[in-house]
């Protein structure tokens, strides 16, 4: 027996033998109990350091076994066969390393600026009393706006803008605004406006609203109790003493209101004249009053903080006024100074843009930034500047370290009132060539206050305008009923006194055929629907393969999926009274989009001529006439009828934008190119 245990506790642990364990050894506890302490098997020569014998242990011919003890481990580690495997993994695995930093580093310092969410895609302008009526009382609501969230995302629409809604009297169409911190009661309540903003977000859409601070309605409490000179509020709006006899003011000077006569009332409860640049019901605030600031800056952080995305602010040249009051400039000085009455009649030099209000305005910027901190909740600021001029409109831009808007609304091709090359041309270029350098342009073809497209260029222009603005570089905007060609109603039945030719433009969405256009199930509607809404209306066009509302959704679409129209570059080609044409192109693409539109007459253009490196035959990716896409056209001769324009495409190494002829003819906004290797869009062009 002894000698059994013997055998079994020397069994493949004599290193000379060359025999090996293959088996992990048995646990020492074991051993110890069965061995017998008499017998030598239970000395100390079980423990496998003295295997070998004593001293260091000689692993030369010794081969690893599992168990192996630490102290031959050690030796076996030493060896040049495992320790240098060893190191050429771990410093292999350190430049693996060092390579992946250096190459995330690499690609952030060359990869371009990620476009933001009002950036990639349209904007959407809602009228809220026309958009649909949801309780049947004949004027469109927050609710109605809701309901339709469904249909705006169908356009691909990124951002959803409403104007205002504030409390306010119907007498200025809500630009007075009565409280800035409520929901006008036709409209509905702050719980429908939440609601909007839960589900507006749930589709994956961002909200901007309309905000005009230069003034407010004279039924505001902080009016009220400035015209009883209440504490602060006795200097939040602008009051001099003028000259009252017989139901007849003299103002302290000849300014004018934008709707003409003197832009100073006399108010009976403080003795005074306050200022207002519109209306007599909407005195303008004083800005240079630091609580008026703070008061406007606290309301910007209520909206905020109810989750808005973003605000377009209004009238905003006309924040400030000239401290002194001398008298402005009249155009024609010889002209009888008691018959100037109209507000063209003037030279504008103390009432509008005055030094100090773009301060304001960044201002409103710095308060916006404290809640754009977050990722993916960077708060837009739009500017509305009408009638200002190029070079002013740019300003709003900021400066090259100071921010303020993310753009000015650009309005100008919604003013056009004659299809023309050549207008459009003018209108894309001084935009173009005045905008600061990576800025981003934007386009508007309509508004509230502009007449509809339709109306203004007529029916067949609409698809080619809309052709327009989503392959030019920027954002497009489009006001509600564009993309189906709505047109201006022909009379309004409202006794309104605030410049109602706007109203024409304001008439209710024309979603069906049946009653009131689908916009309302009440007896009424506020405006009367256009006489046109049984043919020009949603769901008809939604069923039909050639109408302007499958020709906007597939327009925008494309400018969603191309890099070419979203990050490319713009390079007009030439331009006459009929047509223009310029292409879209980036950097590692070798396609490139030809935009052909013509605003004028029939006409048959020679592209080859025009591009020498131009295939023979391309192919039409988009038409305004639906029949012709996917088609190929000979660039010998292309046939545009009058209002038609077409999206061509073809393939080319030799982009416009790099040759020397077109140098000052190409513009770009934020500077990308495109590796096909990668897959990525990188800066170093």
């Amino acid at each position: 027996m002894a000698e059994d245990k013997s055998k079994r506790g020397s069994t493949g642990l004599y290193a000379k033998e060359g025999q090996t364990n293959n088996g992990f050894v048995q646990n020492e506890d074991i051993l110890e109990t069965d061995l017998d302490p008499s017998s030598p098997a239970a000395g100390p020569q079980h423990n496998s350091v003295d295997i070998l014998g004593s001293g260091e242990p000689d692993v030369k011919d010794v081969r690893p076994y599992a168990g192996m003890p630490k102290e031959v481990l050690f030796q076996f580690s030493g060896q040049a066969r495992y320790r240098i495997p060893r190191e050429v993994l771990f410093w292999l695995t350190v430049a693996s390393v060092l390579v992946l930093i250096a190459a995330t580093i690499a690609i952030i310092a060359i990869s371009p600026k990620c476009l933001d969410w009002w950036q990639v895609g349209p904007m959407y302008q809602i009228y809220p009393r026309s958009f649909k009526d949801s309780n049947k009382d004949g004027n469109g609501d927050l609710k109605g706006i809701q309901d339709k969230l469904d249909y705006i995302t169908t356009l691909n629409i990124k951002t959803v803008w409403i104007t205002s809604f504030y409390k306010s009297s119907l007498k200025d169409f809500r630009h007075g605004v009565e409280d800035f911190r409520e929901i006008d009661p036709l409209f509905g309540t702050m719980k429908d406006f939440e609601n909007l903003v839960a589900a507006i977000h749930d589709k994956g859409l961002k909200l901007i609203i309309d905000f005009i601070p230069n003034h407010t309605s004279d039924k505001h409490a902080w009016f009220q109790w400035s015209r009883n000179r209440t504490g602060k509020y006795t200097d939040y709006y602008i009051w001099h003493d003028c000259n009252y006899e017989n139901g007849i003011t003299i103002p302290p000077n000849n300014w004018l209101s934008v709707y003409g006569n003197s832009s100073w009332h006399f108010d009976e409860v403080r003795k005074q004249c306050y200022f207002h640049q519109f209306t007599k019901e909407q005195p303008d605030l004083n800005f240079r009053n630091p609580d008026v600031q703070e008061e406007i800056k606290e309301i910007i952080q209520f909206w905020l903080s109810k989750g808005v995305d973003g605000f377009s602010f209004d009238a905003l040249q006309f924040l400030l006024e000239a401290k002194h009051l001398r008298d402005e400039a009249q155009v024609n000085k010889t002209q009888i100074p008691d018959t100037v009455t109209h507000y063209s009649q003037l030279h504008h030099d103390f009432t509008i843009t005055q030094v100090g209000m773009h301060d304001i305005i960044r201002s409103f910027r710095q308060t916006m930034n404290q809640y754009s901190r977050e990722p993916g909740r960077y708060r837009f600021m739009g500017t509305e500047a009408h009638g200002e001029s190029i070079t002013k409109t740019m300003v709003y831009y900021g400066l090259p370290f100071i921010q303020e808007a993310d753009f000015p609304f650009n309005n100008y091709l919604s003013k056009l009132d004659k299809p023309s090359g050549n207008s459009v041309f003018e209108v894309i270029t001084s935009w173009m060539e005045n905008m600061p350098e990576g800025k981003w342009p934007n386009w508007m073809t309509g508004g509230p206050d502009n007449v509809r497209l339709t109306s203004r260029l007529g029916e067949k222009y609409v698809n080619i305008m809309n052709m327009l603005v989503f392959t030019l570089p920027g954002t497009p905007i489009t006001y509600y009923g564009e993309e189906i060609g709505m047109r201006n109603i022909l009379t309004a039945n409202l006794n309104e006194t605030y410049d109602v030719d706007t109203l024409f433009s304001k008439s209710p969405m024309q979603w069906d055929n049946s009653s009131n256009a689908g916009f309302s199930e009440g007896s009424h509607t506020w405006l009367p629907t256009s006489s046109d809404y049984h043919t020009v209306n949603v769901d008809v066009q939604k069923t039909q393969p050639r109408s302007a509302l499958k020709l906007y959704q597939e327009l925008s679409l494309l400018h969603a999926n191309e890099l070419l129209l979203s990050r490319g570059w713009f390079c007009y080609l030439r331009n006459d009274n009929h047509s223009i044409m310029y292409t879209r192109e980036l950097d590692g693409i070798n396609r490139v989009f030809l935009m052909v539109l013509n605003f004028g007459e029939s006409s048959l253009l020679n592209l080859k001529e025009m591009i020498s490196n131009i295939p023979t035959r391309v192919r039409i990716r988009l038409s305004t006439n639906s029949a012709y896409s996917g088609r190929e056209v000979d660039t010998h001769a292309v046939t545009l009828a009058s209002g038609e324009g077409l999206i061509l495409e073809y393939n080319t190494r030799n982009l416009l934008h790099r040759q020397t002829a077109f140098k000052d003819r190409c513009f770009i906004s934020n500077k990308a190119c495109y590796s096909r290797v990668l897959n990525i869009l990188y800066s170093l062009c």
